[in-house]
């Protein structure tokens, strides 16, 4: 099995000429990039990065970005993509937890950098790498090489210093307890899931693929090196659009794409607009769509105006790496209230709905979802118990990953999925934990009480976050403050919508926050708006 960085240098060999990334005008060739990134890995390592650490990425979506995951992982490193629209409050807890020994970051992420600098969060051990040419501005910052230092080492490849079972990145998702989760994905976890897609899907070095999702977000994964294993184009989709139906649609069109795979809020946004003419898109090959459910009517909307697509909605939580089950619809649905099942599992994987004492679900009967095989997480980063509490070991099953997904085996013998069953949603094909909103809200000091809830909507985010309150009595700001408040500890996706000021939330019988009824008036609110 072949490493992930290898899957650049094997393209680069065979067509050192070829393009390998597009971003907003720029292209770079695979032998480019590989050279790039080798020059790269010497560079970590003369700042004293050994195999096995950690090297942060706090840059946004671009050709540079890539570079630096190839180097990390050249240099025998861990990766850790940052998301550079978190707020440093919430970047600070992901620097502590797992501690780079190098951070690489853009010029655009200056002045975040510099607020992790000044919190501490960043130890004085750790380097900078800057990607781009010329020193920061801020001269608080310090960087160990920068752009220029590249043609200063030798662009050849290095001797291998990883293995298949070694973490290539940690993904840090949201935490209830309002620490993230770094999930560990090793080069064999990836690499399983990729050797699938590559049977399954066929793609060839003529492809021209999207990455739209962030780079934080396990999904661009499977985008950048399923692309770079088949040798094809990768095209980045600028993050200014990611969002604006008709700019996405014209992305399509000029970069005359091949393969589409985002989350459902880009489609329902081009389908709500209506932006998709019959016929369009020619180029067009393969429509993919995953990190939540995506409405029937929205299907039946592209299924219609493009008929010479094939459309696969894969599934598959952070933890089981990429997707573990997918479905290729042999026809556009009839009725748009049909359910569309997440499938059946990739190679390697399986897919047990099981009951509350783990025994298998009586096929059409409600169980909860859980995965085993080749793609599970060997777990949380330096988290062992939240490790054992969702990845169990059963004498029936072996190794399983409790997904908190509530799921049913149809007659069809395929898997469908029915919601969550725990406090975790997904907004915006963002995986979100309540519980951590709640743990920020808490920690501003300015609320005697607060719940957080979700009701479910037609519009393109899927679910909405919605948030009661009670203020303490010494604070007399409005939802609007507390909202700006919020946002300087969580990222804007993890914004309630929707705000209620109370003088005291509602019990049940047993003393507990009534959420169901809070869902019910959210739910109310919303209708009549």
């Amino acid at each position: 099995m072949i490493l992930l960085q290898e899957t650049v240098a094997r393209s680069a060999e065979r067509r050192p000429h070829a393009t390998a990334m597009v971003w907003c005008g720029e292209r770079i060739t695979y032998g480019r990039l590989d050279e790039t990134s080798n020059r790269l890995a010497r560079l970590l390592i003369e700042a004293g990065c050994r195999k096995g650490d950690r090297i942060g990425v706090l840059a946004p979506k671009s050709i540079a970005a890539i570079a630096g995951f190839l180097g990390a992982l050249k240099a025998g490193c861990i990766y850790v993509p940052m998301d550079t629209e978190s707020p440093a409050a919430r970047l600070s807890k992901i620097v502590a937890a797992c501690e780079p020994r190098c951070i690489l970051a853009a010029p655009s992420t200056e002045s975040l950098l510099q607020e992790l600098v000044t919190e501490s969060a960043v130890s004085d051990a750790a380097a900078v790498g800057w990607l781009a040419p010329g020193k920061p501005s801020d001269s608080g910052i310090r960087p160990a090489f920068c752009w220029d230092d590249l043609s200063n080492v030798p662009p050849h490849a290095l001797p291998c210093r990883s293995d298949p079972g070694d973490p290539a990145h940690i993904l840090f998702t949201s935490g209830s307890t309002g620490v993230p989760k770094g999930v560990i994905i090793t080069h064999a976890n990836v690499m399983h899931f990729l050797e699938w897609a590559r049977r399954y899907f066929q793609p060839h070095a003529t492809d021209r693929i999207s990455c739209h999702p962030p780079l934080h977000f396990d999904l661009s994964t499977f985008d950048i090196y399923g692309t770079f294993l088949a040798g094809a184009e990768l095209h980045l989709v600028p993050p200014a659009i990611s969002l604006l139906p008709h700019k996405l649609a014209d992305f399509i069109r000029s970069a005359e794409l091949t393969q589409w795979h985002s989350v459902p809020a880009a489609l329902k946004y081009m389908a709500q607009f209506d932006v998709v003419r019959p016929g369009d898109f020619p180029s067009l090959q393969r429509l993919l769509w995953c990190g939540e459910a995506l409405p029937t009517p929205t299907l039946r909307y592209f299924m219609k105006r493009l008929p010479h697509v094939s459309f696969t909605n894969l599934y598959g939580p952070t933890e089981a790496t990429i997707a573990s089950s997918y479905y290729t619809l042999p026809c556009c649905p009839e009725d748009e209230t049909a359910g569309i099942p997440i499938g059946q599992p990739c190679d390697g994987e399986d897919l047990l709905v099981l009951d509350e004492s783990l025994r298998p679900a009586n096929a059409g009967e409600i169980g909860e979802l859980y995965i085993r095989g080749v793609g599970l997480s060997p777990g949380y980063w330096y988290d062992p118990q939240k490790t054992a509490s969702v990845f169990l070991s059963d004498r029936h099953h072996g190794r399983i990953y409790k997904t908190g997904d509530l799921a049913r085996v149809g007659p069809d013998g395929l898997v469908y999925l029915l919601g969550r069953a725990d406090s975790q949603i997904k907004s915006r094909g963002y995986r979100i934990e309540l519980g951590e909103i709640e743990t920020a809200l808490h920690a501003l000091g300015i609320l005697r009480e607060c719940a957080v809830v979700a009701i479910s909507t037609t519009g393109f985010e899927g679910k909405m976050i919605c948030c009661a309150y009670v203020p303490a009595r010494d604070w007399l700001g409005t939802s609007a403050d507390l909202r700006e408040r919020l946002t300087k500890m969580l990222p804007l996706y993890m914004m309630p919508s929707r705000w209620l000021k109370l003088d005291a939330l509602p019990l049940n019988a047993n003393g507990k926050i009534d959420r169901r009824r809070l869902l019910e008036q959210f739910a109310a609110a919303a209708a009549g708006a």
